[in-house]
């Protein structure tokens, strides 16, 4: 019900705004913000710093080939002992392995607490999270979003949220701006700008 009257309410602020957003909104089915919580967050957000900047297929397979070379072996322990040069085999960049084993050190240092975090709001955790070496706002933002479940976050870092936004309103107005007329629920806007990626304006 309540992404029927989020769907609702975004159509009518995107009418105020621009005919072209309003109609690619009304055109798309009620989105739903599921969270996934099937794996410890930092597992979790190791895999969303593995795969940044790469394809689902690409990240997927790279993440596979991680998760093979950590065998049974848990993998923050993982993360914590391994040379580098054997995660960079993977696949992984030397930025990557580098962050990899700085989220594993954090979460055995207790600094990523997910009972503790979820306490938090955005700003407060993404402010913990980027602490943490080779963590960024993006990654806090999607961890936010698809981990914990803010329904009012807007990632502006992801291209291509931001630039379906702009390409529905208008390139000279700061989607910043643009995405605050949509609190307290910027997350599904986002889910919105994601699902224009894959289905084009009719």
């Amino acid at each position: 019900m309540i992404s029927q009257t989020i769907h609702a309410r975004f159509v009518e602020i995107a009418r105020g705004l621009s005919w072209e957003l309003a109609d690619a909104i009304a055109n798309t089915q009620p989105l739903t913000l599921t969270t996934s919580q099937d794996i410890p967050f930092s597992e979790r957000l190791c895999r969303a710093v593995a795969g940044q900047q790469l394809s689902v297929k690409a990240a997927a397979s790279i993440w596979g080939r991680v998760v093979d070379s950590a065998a049974e072996q848990p993998l923050v322990d993982y993360f914590s002992t391994i040379s580098p040069d054997t995660l960079r085999q993977c696949g992984l960049s030397a930025a990557k392995a580098k962050a990899m084993r700085a989220i594993a050190l954090a979460t055995l240092a207790n600094q990523l607490d997910e009972s503790l975090l979820s306490e938090l709001d955005h700003e407060e955790r993404t402010h913990c999270l980027t602490e943490i070496w080779g963590v960024g706002q993006w990654t806090a933002d999607m961890m936010g979003i698809f981990y914990f479940g803010d329904p009012d976050i807007w990632p502006d870092g992801d291209t291509t949220a931001r630039k379906n936004l702009e390409r529905l309103t208008s390139r000279r107005r700061k989607t910043v701006r643009t995405a605050a007329r949509f609190a307290p629920y910027r997350s599904y806007l986002a889910l919105y700008m994601w699902h224009q990626a894959d289905t084009p304006i009719v």
